[in-house]
């Protein structure tokens, strides 16, 4: 048979057609808070969206950190050239809810005519970027909570073959590593940051408030007391194992922080998020073994579950119905227990719903060398249901109020100031940042 091949005139209509084609898919933006090798992650999850589908592309745009794409959004908002979808910190929700700037998640998906099992989400992890209803607001997205990590090789020269369940053990341990030659048997980080594990991972564990209100869920004029709990003796205990020398200042600012010191061996127990599991295993010491355990709850403490850390992904009013198609498929292409095996391997973080993580377990991530370990914190996450302290923070500028506690805890552990005045004063400047909060806000009230 002979073939026949198109003219030049038909080529020229493909070819038109085929452009047309091309350029009717809606593009819509997505800025996000993180850079360096996550930000790569980040384009690849942007990436994989794009070439599962002909329909939507989803450009995404680093601000460089938190802090930035938060404010950046809100200026763009305000210029009517906001993204569609933003990634918003956990600490952002109390402002991001109280903003009115919004299209709630359940909403959008509904609207789009998708059926999400909210209730798959992870209890530790949806309660914090929900309503007081239980409505999703956002998307759960970067996820985290802090584990324990612990030198087995250390610790097997002490004769122990597990990590400390309790704070008791724990001290009992760092006077056996301290005797046994090892200068550094726990490390810790005083700076702002940090407040995420001292303070507030510590007080869900324990089920100790942060705030009255019910750590800020039930109004916005809650006032911090956690000047009242066990976060006092904790602080305590602390400073006097510091003055000790069985616990260690460790931070970027003083030349190597406290990861670093326990991928190289130099100090033998540190608490940091899951997401630094990845960076440890790949900078780990040669010979330096190594796990991972929930942190230390005092003797005789009823354990509750941890609190969740990282970001959460809304969208933006203002945008159009193609866009929101767009932004609806692209946070249903990201909730996929798929997608979730996808990052949880090229980044630290985990997974944020059930079925994510049952999915995981069935493919043998958790089995695999370079993750084993790293469901503790889902462990972690899900150890009770969450109760109204532990479902997470819902109180106004909180990043002003963890520098608060950043400063304080510098303070004590330089000497400047004893335990409970530094608190004290901790609590004092914080309340003044949730006065402020709420006189913005006057008159609003949480959804």
């Amino acid at each position: 048979m002979k073939k026949t091949f198109p003219t030049t005139a038909a080529l020229a209509a493909l070819l038109l057609a085929t452009t047309a084609q091309a350029a009717e898919k809606t593009k819509f933006d997505f800025w996000f808070g993180l850079s360096g090798d996550l930000e790569k992650r980040v384009q690849e999850v942007c990436g994989r969206f794009n070439a599962s589908q002909n329909e939507f592309e989803v450009v995404c745009t680093s601000q460089g950190n938190y802090d930035a794409a938060l404010q950046n959004t809100i200026a763009a908002f305000r210029a009517g050239k906001q993204p569609t979808v933003v990634q918003v910190y956990d600490v952002g929700t109390a402002t991001m809810m109280l903003s009115d700037a919004f299209v709630p998640s359940y909403k959008l998906m509904e609207d789009n005519g998708y059926k999400v099992d909210w209730n798959d989400y992870i209890g530790g992890i949806a309660g914090y970027y929900a309503s007081s209803k239980g409505q999703m607001f956002s998307f759960p997205f970067n996820s985290s909570t802090p584990l324990l990590y612990w030198n087995k090789g250390a610790f097997e020269k002490i004769g122990k073959t597990a990590a400390p369940k309790t704070w008791e053990e724990a001290h009992d341990d760092m006077v056996a590593l301290k005797k046994a030659g090892y200068e550094c048997p726990m490390a810790i980080n005083v700076s702002a940051n940090e407040s995420w594990q001292l303070m507030e991972q510590f007080s869900a564990i324990h089920g100790e408030p942060i705030a009255s209100k019910n750590n800020g869920y039930d109004g916005l004029d809650a006032e911090l007391v956690f000047n009242k709990t066990k976060f006092v003796k904790y602080v305590t205990d602390l400073k006097a194992w510091y003055d000790d020398g069985l616990v260690k200042i460790k931070s970027k600012e003083l030349g190597q922080d406290m990861v670093q010191a326990f991928a190289a061996g130099d100090c033998q127990m540190i608490m940091t998020s899951v997401g630094d599991h990845g960076t440890v295993g790949r900078t780990a010491k040669e010979g330096v073994t190594w796990d991972v355990a929930m942190l230390p709850v005092y003797a005789g403490t009823e354990r509750k579950n941890s609190l969740v850390g990282g970001a959460s992904l809304w969208t933006l009013k203002g945008k159009s119905a193609a866009e929101y198609k767009g932004a609806a498929a692209f946070l249903a292409f990201v909730a996929k227990p798929e997608s979730a095996l996808f990052w949880s391997t090229v980044t630290g973080y985990i997974p944020v719903t059930k079925s994510g993580f049952e999915y995981m377990k069935k493919e043998g991530f958790y089995d695999k060398a370079p993750y084993k370990g790293r469901e503790a914190a889902i462990e972690s996450l899900t150890f009770t249901p969450p109760t109204p302290l532990t479902r997470g923070i819902r109180l106004g500028n909180f990043t002003q109020i963890r520098a608060e506690v950043g400063n304080g805890l510098q303070a004590i552990f330089s000497g400047k100031e004893q335990v409970q005045p530094a608190i004290d004063g901790m609590v004092e400047r914080g309340n003044t940042v949730l006065r402020r909060f709420e006189a913005t806000y006057k008159g609003k009230q949480l959804p």
